[in-house]
């Protein structure tokens, strides 16, 4: 089945009530018909569902929509997309080892990693920008992971998959990779050497502001037992669960077994039925809002790459673009409706225009059927310190721009009359055509 076909009906065959919705399993538990079948389901040896912190029918037939959409093995879903941020790391990383980390992230994903994970003895080594030659050259016996964004949220920067593969497998590490920008419709990063994808289902696969969560999708390729000192916990007995040896029992997909079974149910940050529910009902339509986000974005951003009151415009759709050719590479003709603009006068005009809109909602979030604008800098990136800000790619005066489903001119004429608020505030901004970018 072809992708569009996949997102409605992959993963679900319907039961004895034929149900043609997915439905909601609202349920805690599963009966056993004895202990050998409970037995049987609680050691791994039969599939099936016992304790919905573990998994549940609903969640599972998400899990194997996306598992096919991405190309993977197998996947996990969680509660949120942090959760798969930590989930996906945390199912390799203990006390002493460390992972390699593009600097453009997530504003959370990036405090994560900045100050939350070296409480823990973990390590994070932040290269100095996205190229593979900078990250592999911070690869040591101790590197567990890079992590990477295939497409930087806010900065938009596309990252150079295969070759950060290629660096990364060379010295037996896996990439995880975060492609909750591009969505499987844009990009597949198992295609292109990825180990491990995660997505935050909150944004454009539930696509309308509803609902949270996450999933972690293993590739099923990474040769774990190639690097048995390196990856001891997919190779040897593990102790938090029957003395099981992932990497030689479940070769399939031995990433996400452990991280099921270790993991989620120690941490029990599991998706509820109804959340599953919910995104099931957002992926159908994926597909089909996704044209129409990007055509709405390309007619912002030929607006504000005209506006003498806009100083630059970074979107992956204009051809001057410093990753408009690996957006090509990459994401072929199609581009993620994320763009960011910045506006003459600086951070207090940012914010101004931040404050002025009508149309646009203030949220710290993307992917919405709705248009969202944020300001980084005193937003999702307020925590970061100002070298940290430049490292991420965030400016001070940057505004970032998920663009909706609305009628584009009510789009445009919402920002014409914020920016002229932040004109008449700052009337010393220089009027000069803004740098594309």
């Amino acid at each position: 089945m072809r992708d569009e076909t996949v997102a409605i009906h992959g993963g679900y065959t319907p039961d004895s009530t034929h149900a043609v919705a997915v439905p909601i399993y609202q349920t805690v538990a599963h009966d056993f018909t004895d202990a050998d079948h409970a037995g049987a389901i609680m050691d791994l040896e039969t599939p099936g569902f016992h304790y919905n912190r573990i998994n549940n029918p609903t969640v599972d037939v998400l899990e194997q929509r996306l598992t096919a959409l991405e190309g993977g093995a197998g996947a996990m879903c969680v509660s949120s997309g942090a959760a798969a941020v930590t989930m996906s790391l945390l199912n390799l990383l203990g006390a002493g080892d460390n992972f390699v980390s593009v600097p453009q992230l997530y504003g959370a994903t990036y405090t994560y990693f900045a100050h939350v994970l070296p409480r823990f003895g973990i390590e994070v080594r932040f290269a100095p920008d996205d190229q593979p030659d900078s990250i592999g050259a911070l690869i040591d016996e101790r590197t567990k992971a890079i992590f990477c964004e295939t497409v930087g949220n806010p900065a938009g920067n596309v990252i150079d998959l295969a070759a950060v593969a290629a660096v990364a497998h060379r010295q037996g590490v896996p990439v995880i990779a975060d492609n909750t920008v591009a969505t499987p419709f844009l990009l597949k990063p198992i295609r292109h050497g990825a180990d491990v994808v995660i997505h935050s289902l909150t944004k454009f696969i539930g696509g309308h502001g509803t609902t949270m969560g996450g999933i972690i999708i293993d590739a099923g390729t990474f040769p774990w037992t190639e690097h048995p000192e390196r990856f001891s916990c997919m190779v040897e007995p593990e102790p938090a669960f029957h003395g099981v040896e992932y990497a030689t029992q479940f070769a399939s997909a031995p990433y996400i077994t452990r991280c099921r079974t270790v993991g989620l149910r120690n941490t029990g940050a599991s998706l509820s039925p109804f959340n599953a529910f919910l995104h099931l009902q957002g992926l159908e339509t994926l597909p089909v809002r996704l044209p129409r986000h990007e055509a709405n974005t390309r007619a912002v951003a030929d607006y504000l790459a005209q506006d003498p009151r806009v100083s630059w415009v970074s979107f992956l759709g204009l051809p001057h673009n410093p990753y408009y050719r690996l957006a090509r590479q990459y994401l072929g003709e199609r581009v993620p409706s994320i763009m960011t603009f910045g506006v003459h006068g600086g951070r207090e005009a940012g914010i101004t225009v931040f404050n002025q809109v009508k149309l646009f909602k203030r949220l710290l979030n993307m992917g919405d059927a709705k248009s969202l604008i944020t300001h980084p800098a005193s937003t999702t990136h307020r925590q970061l310190t100002p070298s940290d800000l430049e490292l991420a790619g965030v400016t001070p005066d940057m505004v970032r721009l998920s663009i909706g489903l609305e009628h584009p001119d009510d789009l445009i004429e919402d920002l014409d009359q914020a920016l002229a608020a932040a004109a008449s505030a700052a009337p010393q901004a220089a009027a000069a055509a803004p740098v594309v970018a």
